[in-house]
């Protein structure tokens, strides 16, 4: 199934319909708190988990990646561990490019694969709200573009949890546009003052592909478009036409045909992100062409330090 987010999630304060919404977000707080109890059970071997509060294009896979690339340097086997999702197979191909993942129906028996393999840390990407596991360390991401939007949890918000939950967690991560921080490290410090912030930013790396005198057309179907769209405008892409799908979204023959007239009619070059890439599986993607980022760590010291 694939849903867009509706507009008054990532509106700065709720509107009505968030507001009337709001009886059955409450019910659904009430029924994850009592479905399950934490398990204070450790497993045997180091757990990091990327998580976060707000619904999708917060940057989990990103650092998953960055994480595994800073173990690896240190030679210590680590690897990626993700509960299966049929929808999320772009997420499932980029980090199998990127290091060894484990993928199962829970993530219990995927780490416990990981542990029968002789792995020393397992990085899972997503689980934060799984209380099945205890984690030896949990990071929180957020997108400070959009923050945790109206502020409430779905569905009349796009948080999955209330942002005062930060009270039970030791690390954040910001990632975006990493302007404007200071209001947002405020309020973060408000909830948790011994929490450690980490900062990163999304940087190009196939810049030299792409002509920054040509007009583009952009499409996506991520978590969070708008960011997407910030990135390239920031590196001076001239961009006439965007269409933004669901995250996660499977393009029809029907959706690629209409992006292909549309920058046929306005003369355009069509560009997408590297997730969306690895969806069309082959279908007419010699037209397209995808910006392969990297996310790059405004402190990796304090990072390293972190996980070590």
């Amino acid at each position: 199934m694939n849903i867009k987010k509706p507009n008054f999630w990532d509106q700065k304060t709720p509107n009505l319909f968030a507001y009337l919404l709001l009886p059955i977000a409450l019910i659904i707080k009430i029924f994850i708190y009592f479905k399950k109890k934490p398990d204070n059970s450790k497993m045997n071997i180091k757990t990091i988990c990327i998580g976060n509060f707000y619904i999708g294009g917060t940057g989990k896979t990103s650092l998953c990646i960055k994480i595994n690339q800073i173990l690896e340097k240190r030679k210590i086997k680590s690897c990626f561990i993700k509960k299966f999702y049929k929808n999320q197979a772009d997420e499932q191909k980029l980090l199998e490019n990127n290091g060894k993942l484990f993928l199962s129906l829970t993530r219990k028996e995927a780490i416990q694969n990981a542990i029968n393999e002789n792995y020393e840390v397992a990085i899972l990407d997503d689980g934060i709200q799984d209380k099945s596991i205890t984690y030896d360390l949990s990071f929180i991401c957020f997108n400070n573009i959009n923050w945790i939007g109206n502020g409430m949890t779905i569905p009349a918000g796009p948080l999955r949890e209330d942002i005062n939950n930060l009270k039970n967690y030791d690390h954040v991560f910001l990632n975006g546009n990493l302007e404007n921080l200071d209001e947002i490290e405020t309020q973060i410090l408000k909830i948790n003052s011994k929490i450690n912030i980490h900062l990163g930013k999304y940087e190009i790396t196939n810049l030299n592909e792409f002509k920054k005198e040509d007009d583009y057309l952009v499409f996506s179907g991520i978590g969070n478009h708008s960011t997407f769209i910030a990135m390239l405008k920031g590196y001076g892409f001239k961009i006439k036409k965007d269409f933004e799908f669901s995250d996660h979204y499977q393009y029809s023959e029907k959706d690629l045909n209409k992006i292909f007239s549309e920058a046929e009619f306005l003369n355009c070059k069509i560009i997408t992100t590297e997730k969306d890439f690895l969806r069309l599986n082959g279908n007419n993607d010699r037209k397209i062409k995808f910006i392969k980022s990297e996310l790059n760590i405004i402190d990796e010291e304090k990072l390293i330090k972190s996980i070590s």
